[in-house]
């Protein structure tokens, strides 16, 4: 076996970041990490076995220097991360090496990022809400403790400010531990959100893995994973809830995406990889809730050309227990967050978990905002005085309730100069219900927009 583990191999070929390697004895399985150069510094996954002695595979760092005849050794071994709780308050690549400049890691326990699920006579079947403090999501779209929770929307709608204003919020109240995993982040967004929760003083109980915008397909690829490993050991061994926060789940298709191509594979529709569902599939289904503890996931999922048609967002759907659509519609008309209320949805939206007064009051808005959105043609055509009295109330109170669902983030107190709000459920659909009942049909509606709870309504309308 251990000629296995340490048999060498020679480059026959390098095209970008696909490398093909001859092997004289055993080839190395799929899924192990062969290493070249001086030091083993350029490290490949071997991704296909192309006969009897030569694997292809995908660089996961850069392939500069490397050339035919390079010598390349197998040591047997998959990717493996690091796990233990002196891996709390720091920040990680996709191998696990800290990239914060702090003390080195003590040698601990690594683990594989290729796990499989749990089984399902190990999952847990409670149903749980999982408060934000943000009212159009709590109140419309409720997210599922130990279930996952997609933020889909364009590009510049807002998704990355939600995740973070939902780490600031889950900080005091989210007694477990939080794990981000950047997929093809910007360098400025990473070492931003880095420095904000060191500020926050929430760094101590949260993990960072980057697999950066500038690291070739195969590391943001697996960057996921490395985080999902990380995420389970708090959940399995120390029995602890995980917020696992994914930004974003379109560069990991993305990447997956890149790798087939360079792989050789033919493309499915629209160019994306033939393996779409089950690459996907392979991510998501290790975040689950089990007897021990929960990973609750949340993900931003960049909608290319705000497409919902788009094959990475119909298949993301399809795995989420609550889907947020963001709107470049209403974020133009000022409404932050821009969460559309008649897109968005969740499956905890019934009697038997959120309650009936929620369900109702939840119920009445969507059906006062729908009312209002198909009178939206005739008011532009002929103007509001040619609807029926009734409709007209409908649509003031739809307008009211447009500008109670937005609010101030404190993750953005620094460009709005508004103190952020929490705002607790109870509180919000108190408000909902209140302006559902017309209590505040004389005030303008401006006395309901960017504000907390109902009561700071009566201080800014007498204001």
């Amino acid at each position: 076996m251990a000629d296995v583990n340490h048999s060498s191999g020679t480059v026959v070929a390098v095209r970008g970041s696909v490398v093909d390697v001859r092997f004289e004895g055993e080839l190395p399985r799929v899924d192990t990490l062969i290493h070249a150069g001086d030091n083993g510094e350029i490290v490949i996954e071997v991704a296909l076995h192309l006969d009897a002695r030569q694997v292809r595979g995908v660089a996961l760092t850069p392939t500069q220097g490397l050339a035919r005849g390079t010598s390349v050794t197998n040591r047997g071994e998959p990717l493996r991360v690091p796990v233990g709780p002196e891996i709390l308050g720091r920040a990680f690549n996709v191998f696990g090496e800290p990239i914060d400049r702090g003390t080195p890691l003590p040698d601990g326990e690594r683990r594989s990022v290729h796990r499989k699920p749990v089984p399902l006579a190990e999952r847990s079947t409670r149903e749980e809400i999982f408060t934000t403090g943000i009212k159009a999501i709590d109140v419309l779209a409720p997210l599922e403790r130990g279930g996952k929770a997609g933020f889909f929307g364009g590009a510049g709608v807002g998704k990355t400010v939600l995740i973070t204003e939902l780490i600031h919020n889950m900080a005091g109240e989210h007694e477990g531990v939080s794990v981000f995993c950047g997929i093809g982040e910007r360098c400025r967004e990473g070492e931003e959100l880095y420095r904000e929760m060191r500020d926050a003083g929430v760094l101590k109980n949260t993990v960072m893995v980057f697999g950066q915008m500038n690291e070739p397909p195969g590391a943001r690829f697996r960057a996921g994973f490395s985080a999902l490993t990380m995420a389970e050991y708090f959940r399995e061994d120390r029995g602890q809830d995980v917020l696992l926060l994914i930004d974003n789940i379109f560069r990991y298709i993305q990447a997956g995406m890149e790798i087939s191509g360079l792989l050789g594979l033919l493309p499915s529709r629209l160019g994306y990889q033939p393996t779409l569902a089950t690459e996907l599939a392979a991510l998501q289904e290790r975040i689950i809730n089990t007897r021990r503890g929960a990973i609750t996931s949340i993900q931003a999922v960049y909608v290319p050309a705000d497409d919902f048609t788009d094959p990475a967002a119909v298949h993301t759907f399809s795995h989420l227990s609550a889907s947020i659509v963001l709107s470049r519609k209403r974020a133009g008309e000022g409404l932050y967050p821009a969460v559309d209320p008649l897109e968005s949805g969740s499956k905890m939206l019934s009697p038997e978990v959120v309650g009936e007064r929620h369900y109702r009051i939840a119920k009445e808005i969507r059906h006062t905002l729908a009312t209002y959105e198909e009178l939206k043609d005739i008011i532009a055509m002929l103007g509001i005085e040619e609807l029926s009295r009734e409709d007209r109330r409908t649509v003031f109170r739809a307008r009211r309730l447009e500008r109670f669902l937005t609010q101030p983030f404190f993750t953005t107190e620094q460009f709005t100069g508004m103190t952020g709000r929490a705002v607790p459920l109870e509180a919000a659909l108190d408000g909902c219900e209140r302006i559902l009942a017309d209590e505040f049909s004389d005030l303008p509606e401006k006395a309901l927009y960017m504000i907390g709870t109902i009561d700071e309504v009566k201080r800014e309308g007498k204001g």
